[in-house]
């Protein structure tokens, strides 16, 4: 099999995969906006890496986390270096699950728009009007988006105590367990 059949076969899997797991309803997110999280929900904020206590691998595989779970304190500052070491288009996002799925329907217009494709990431595109006025750049402090390969970081300062997630929210991912949970203690 050539490299453009591959290709064609993902994008075909990956947007079948997409249409079955969203609402009937794309309305256009707010990735420039902050992916809702100027709610009352406290999920946290971006730290400063002089305050982070320690940092924390995190691998980005084909449709999971390596670890599938982290520990952090409460108000501990953590610095995470984020590995995309699949064949996919991956996504390391701090929030609760409601955040998650309201998210997941973003990220399903961006697959809409071109701007996603299951191993690449059409930056030009991002800043296109996604309806609404709305672009999709993908720039909030709690979220990493990464290409095969690549690798960034976020430094994040948690709160108290709340429920978080960590997930990839590209069409299909998350459902297929690219998920883990935040365990906040002492």
């Amino acid at each position: 099999m050539n490299n453009s059949t591959k290709t064609t076969q993902i994008r075909t899997i990956a947007a079948l995969i997409g249409l079955l797991i969203a609402t009937p309803a794309f309305a256009a997110g707010e990735h420039s906006g902050g992916h809702g999280h100027g709610n009352a929900v406290d999920i946290g904020k971006p730290g400063k890496v002089s305050a982070t206590t320690r940092t924390i691998t995190v691998t980005l595989r084909d449709n999971f986390y390596e670890p599938k779970s982290i520990s952090v304190g409460k108000g501990e500052t953590v610095r995470f270096v984020i590995k995309s070491k699949g064949e996919f288009v991956h996504e390391f996002n701090i929030g609760t699950a409601a955040m998650h799925a309201k998210h997941q329907k973003e990220m399903m217009v961006m697959v809409e728009h071109g701007v996603l494709e299951p191993d690449k990431i059409n930056h030009h595109k991002m800043k296109m009007d996604m309806g609404g006025g709305k672009t999709m750049e993908h720039n909030d402090p709690n979220s990493i988006l990464l290409e095969p390969g690549k690798t960034g970081e976020i430094v994040w300062a948690f709160p108290k105590a709340l429920a978080l997630e960590f997930g990839c929210n590209i069409p299909g991912h998350y459902q297929s367990g690219m998920v883990g949970k935040f365990h906040i203690g002492h």
